[in-house]
C-alpha cells in the first residue's frame, strides 16, 4: 500500500513538473510574439483597413482585406489585445499610443498614405494615371507588378518614436497581396523577432503565381530597410531650382530692405 501511494505521489510530482514547463514554454513564446508585435494585454490594438477600390461607400472592405483582419486579429487576441477595427472614412488623430496595423496601400488607405510619407521617406507609390504594374520604388529600386506571375507587397515596422507603440505596414499592389503579407508575417514573426529585434524594419514580398496559388505562395524578396529609411537624394535639377529661389528671394529682400532704410 505504502509503495502504491509512492508511485502516485511521484507521478503526481512529474505530471505538475510537465505541466509547469509547458506552462513557462507557451507563456514564453506568448511573451515573445507579445513583444514583437507590441501588443499589451487587455490594450487596444488598431486596425486600419483600407477602402474597397471599386466600391462607392468609403466603408466597403475588399473581402481579401477582410480574410488579413481574421489573420491579424487571431495573432492579437493570442497575444491578449483587443483589436479594433478602423475603416477609411474614420479619423483617429493619435499616434503611437496604440499598436497600428495599416492594411492597404497609400491610395486606398489616408492612414498607411501618412505613415509612409512620416516613416519611409525613400518610399514612393505610384500616384499618376492607372497602370496595371502598380509600381513602387523604395530607394532606387521599382517593383512592379506582372500580372498573374508575380506581384509585390511592402511590409514595414515603424515606430513614430522610440518609445511609442509600433506600426505596422501591410501595403500590396492588390488586396491578394495584403492578404500574403499578413500570413507572412504572423507565420514568421518568429524568425523576424530574432533577426531585427526591436529594430524597424521594411521588407518586400512577392506573391508568385497569385492567380493560380492565391496567398500561399508568398517569398521574401528583399529587405529595404536601408533605402526605405533614408530620404531620397535631391536631385541636380532640383538642388539649381532650390538655390535660384533663394537667390532670387535674397535679392528681393535686398533690394527691399535698400528702399526702405533711413536715410542718413
Amino acid at each position: 500500500m505504502r509503495d502504491v501511494l509512492i508511485n502516485l505521489l511521484a507521478s503526481a510530482v512529474a505530471a505538475a513538473v510537465a505541466w509547469t514547463a509547458q506552462y513557462l514554454v507557451r507563456y514564453r513564446r506568448i511573451a515573445r510574439k507579445r513583444a514583437f508585435f507590441g501588443v499589451v494585454p487587455g490594450a487596444e490594438v488598431l486596425l486600419f483597413v483600407a477602402k474597397h477600390f471599386s466600391a462607392p461607400s468609403p466603408r466597403s472592405v475588399h473581402r481579401n482585406d477582410v480574410a488579413s483582419l481574421v489573420e491579424l486579429a487571431t495573432t492579437i487576441r493570442e497575444c491578449g489585445g483587443l483589436p479594433t477595427l478602423v475603416v477609411s472614412d474614420e479619423e483617429r488623430k493619435q499616434a503611437g499610443r496604440a499598436t497600428e496595423f495599416c492594411i492597404g496601400g497609400p491610395s486606398a488607405n489616408p492612414r498607411t498614405a501618412a505613415h509612409v510619407r512620416v516613416a519611409l521617406p525613400g518610399v514612393r507609390f505610384h500616384e499618376g494615371e492607372y497602370d496595371t504594374a502598380l509600381p513602387f520604388r523604395v530607394g532606387e529600386r521599382e517593383f512592379r507588378r506582372v500580372a498573374n506571375a508575380e506581384e509585390f507587397v511592402l511590409v514595414a515596422r515603424v515606430r513614430p518614436t522610440a518609445s511609442a507603440a509600433p506600426v505596422f505596414i501591410l501595403a500590396g499592389q492588390t488586396a491578394l497581396d495584403n492578404l500574403g503579407a499578413a500570413r507572412f508575417l504572423t507565420a514568421n514573426s518568429r524568425r523576424l523577432r530574432k533577426e531585427f529585434g526591436k529594430r524597424d524594419f521594411c521588407l518586400v514580398l512577392g506573391l508568385r503565381e497569385p492567380s493560380s496559388f492565391g496567398a500561399d505562395h508568398v517569398h521574401l524578396v528583399a529587405d529595404v530597410s536601408g533605402s526605405a529609411f533614408a530620404a531620397p537624394p535631391a536631385t541636380e535639377s532640383g538642388d539649381k531650382v532650390v538655390d535660384a529661389t533663394m537667390a532670387a528671394v535674397s535679392r528681393a529682400t535686398a533690394a527691399a530692405d535698400a528702399e526702405t532704410a533711413p536715410e542718413r
